[in-house]
């Protein structure tokens, strides 16, 4: 049964907890929603087998969530604040968290935002490069709104992604193309003060410059081969390596 959590700018985030012990806050990445990510893929399975309950949240913009148009209303820090709405919803006061592409960036910056309410930190997909505005804020909403061809991209990850998206029934366009030009003017939360795994494909453009993200994060780095952006998601390589981590109670 899906919950929602209000955030303090007066928007409702969406969320199911699924049945288990300490449950693992699941985040999903642009343009796409919690059961997508981490049900269909077989993450919250795994972790069901494991013992361990998950919460699946949709970000604002995305899902079941409120999705504002305004730039102004996308930030790491507000989709963190997000979060934070969540658990305080389930009362939960520490949590380990999953982040994949651009809920990656979500959760460290949780992890900057409230730390306390952190235990340990994997992320995926990501590496030292935000990806709307190397590929250009601009081209990216034109081939959300404007039905400008994706290739326009060249050979950017993004673009099969935006073609998807404009054939996609029930997608709020002006709410993601908002999310883009708000991520897009902050700088990536590239850091961590809790233990932290970064997982990437070695065939995943978007994990430019993984091993300098992994030496700024202090994280365990592991390299997934012959996988993609979309791939690495669902291997059971990914699977089983961050599982293990997070049942880690070793103190933090």
């Amino acid at each position: 049964m899906t919950s929602f959590a209000q955030t303090p700018d007066g928007l409702t985030i969406a969320y199911v907890r699924h049945p288990g012990e300490h449950p693992v806050l699941l985040v999903h990445g642009f343009a796409t929603t919690g059961d997508l990510t981490w049900v269909a893929t077989g993450w919250v399975r795994a972790l069901a087998e494991e013992g361990r309950g998950a919460i699946v949240v949709d970000l604002r913009g995305h899902g079941a969530s409120s999705a504002p148009h305004d730039p102004a209303s996308y930030s790491p820090d507000l989709l963190a604040g997000d979060l934070v709405a969540v658990l305080d919803a389930e009362g939960i006061d520490r949590v380990d968290v999953m982040g994949y592409s651009m809920g990656s960036w979500v959760v460290l910056a949780l992890v900057a935002r409230a730390p306390s309410r952190v235990r340990r930190v994997v992320v995926g997909g990501v590496g030292t490069v935000e990806q709307f505005g190397y590929w250009g804020v601009d081209a990216v909403r034109a081939a959300l709104l404007d039905g400008a061809d994706p290739a326009t991209l060249g050979d950017s990850p993004l673009a099969p992604l935006l073609a998807s998206i404009r054939q996609a029934p029930g997608v709020d366009r002006e709410a993601l193309a908002a999310c883009v030009s708000g991520m897009a003017a902050h700088p990536l939360p590239l850091a961590s003060t809790v233990p932290t795994m970064l997982v990437v494909g070695d065939a995943d453009p978007v994990t430019e410059g993984r091993d300098a993200a992994a030496a700024a994060l202090g994280a365990e780095l592991v390299v997934l081969p012959k996988r993609n952006h979309v791939t690495t998601l669902s291997a059971r390589g990914f699977k089983q390596a961050a599982l293990p981590f997070m049942e880690d109670t070793a103190p933090v």
